[in-house]
């Protein structure tokens, strides 16, 4: 055991030296810097649990709420929003452990607490009735919200939905958080290229991963407390009651919606076929040239099967 304690410290120690030659060491950034560059006119925020939440509510018409994933931010919807907006009441946040937001105070990222805040949330701005949708984590917390409450939801949109058991190897940045001296290296050791690398697992055509998106996850990525809270959402077990999850899905009634990208290599096609066939009221819109973020890949053509089955 000792030999393989010290293996593990050389290793470190290996990792951080040939990184800090590299440039691969990055500090935080500010909660300040953040501000300057990634809000606008449009940005509020609310406190929730001590966390002062950064969220957007933009245009008219019946609200149509949009949670983002893992790692990711609302300016994931930015595409979305400015067609949305014109007939709809767009809101869109980030969540806790991520964007601007940042960490809660008590590390706790299950879905159950996630879905808990967007109550939270959502009762904060005064928002009972509303369509909701979700990407990869956010799909997640949208259907467990569906089914906790009903009567709130007037359509639901899952994206690449997240949720369901896959057999596919866990994406590497999830294994590096989760293992012991590498996740305390990823609290400083968060290269650029490691970004743009998930992005190009993410997105099916790499040629739109553009440096203004990679350097917008990377920054993100390190504001302060994120890297920390990243670590503790990896360490979640969302094993525990798969069962249970799985009934939850199947109650669930509310006209949904499944956009899906058939080159999604995080969650694939096949999960959405299950989730298809679990759910009893729902359709599947499969989008061909798309990975695990269609609404941010290929906003047009996902936009097209949203807009038909709102107007439906």
């Amino acid at each position: 055991m000792k030999n393989f304690k010290k293996r593990y410290i050389f290793y470190a120690v290996a990792v951080i030296t040939i990184m800090l030659i590299k440039g691969a060491i990055y500090s935080d950034v500010s909660l300040e810097e953040l501000k300057k560059e990634y809000t606008n006119e449009a940005s509020k925020f609310i406190e929730i649990d001590g966390m002062q939440v950064h969220y957007r509510d933009e245009g008219q018409g019946f609200p149509i709420v949009l949670v983002h994933g893992t790692a990711s931010s609302l300016h994931t919807w930015n595409d979305w929003t400015k067609d949305l907006k014109k007939k709809y009441r767009v809101i869109r946040m980030d969540l806790p452990a991520f964007g601007i937001t940042g960490p809660n105070k008590n590390a706790d990222y299950s879905i159950e607490n996630y879905t808990y805040f967007l109550q939270q949330f959502l009762m904060k701005i005064n928002v009972a009735k509303f369509h909701l949708a979700g990407n990869s984590l956010g799909g997640n917390i949208a259907w467990n919200y569906a089914a906790e409450h009903p009567e709130q939801i007037e359509k639901l949109i899952l994206i690449d939905a997240s949720g369901l058991p896959t057999n596919k190897p866990q994406p590497a940045v999830f294994k590096m958080a989760k293992t012991p001296v590498l996740s305390s290296l990823f609290l400083y050791v968060t290269p650029k290229f490691f970004i743009k690398k998930n992005m190009e697992e993410v997105y099916a055509d790499n040629s739109k991963v553009t440096d203004a998106i990679i350097t917008r996850y990377h920054k993100m990525a390190l504001r302060v407390g994120n890297r920390q809270a990243f670590i503790d959402r990896a360490k979640t077990d969302f094993k525990l009651g798969a069962k249970a999850n799985l009934e939850k899905l199947k109650s669930i009634q509310t006209p949904s919606l499944l956009i899906w990208g058939a080159q999604d290599s995080w969650i694939p096609l096949d999960n959405g076929k299950q989730m298809d066939r679990m759910l009893t009221n729902s359709k599947l819109v499969i989008l061909e040239n798309s990975g695990h973020v269609p609404m941010e890949e290929n906003p047009a053509e996902s936009l097209e099967a949203l807009n038909g089955f709102l107007e439906d």
